[in-house]
């Protein structure tokens, strides 16, 4: 299996485990955090904006707005992740995709993300998120391993070696 072929189970793994647990907070979260660690708590939440709900689409045509920006930055993401070389690349930009492409499907039937994991510490919450949300920051992550270290792979064979 090439490693297209691969990643293209890691965009549909992404959209198909995201949904599922959306699906999950929507059965049985009432909205009380549900503790899990001292840290974690399932909370149900809705997120009308984008990225820990900034820009949000209360205003008239703020929906279409959020959808449209979404297909055209998932079509250049998916643009990329075809053109893509490198495996951790191409695992990156899948990812990326998969989350992308989770969040505007959960959005598009009610104009609001289901968010259902709460990070805390002390009385301090990070936004509440879901899984499509991981899948977009694991492959962010990705994308960076794979220019540092192609970064360094490019300084060391090129005979550069330190400053």
């Amino acid at each position: 299996m090439s490693n297209r072929d691969s990643s293209l189970f890691l965009v549909l793994g992404v959209i198909g485990v995201d949904a599922s647990t959306k699906e999950a907070a929507l059965m049985y979260l009432d909205g009380a955090g549900v503790p899990v660690l001292p840290v974690l708590d399932l909370t149900l939440g809705f997120n009308t904006g984008v990225s820990f709900g900034m820009f949000a689409a209360d205003r008239p045509g703020g929906w279409w707005a959020i959808v449209l920006v979404t297909l055209v930055v998932s079509a250049v993401v998916a643009w990329l992740w075809h053109r893509s070389r490198g495996r951790l690349e191409r695992f990156g930009y899948a990812a990326i995709l998969g989350g992308a492409l989770g969040n505007l499907v959960d959005r598009i039937p009610d104009g609001a993300v289901t968010d259902f994991i709460d990070l805390h510490a002390g009385g301090w919450h990070f936004p509440t998120f879901n899984l499509a949300d991981v899948g977009i920051t694991a492959g962010v992550v990705m994308l960076l391993m794979a220019t540092i270290t192609g970064a360094f792979a490019g300084r060391t064979a090129s005979g550069s070696g330190r400053p």
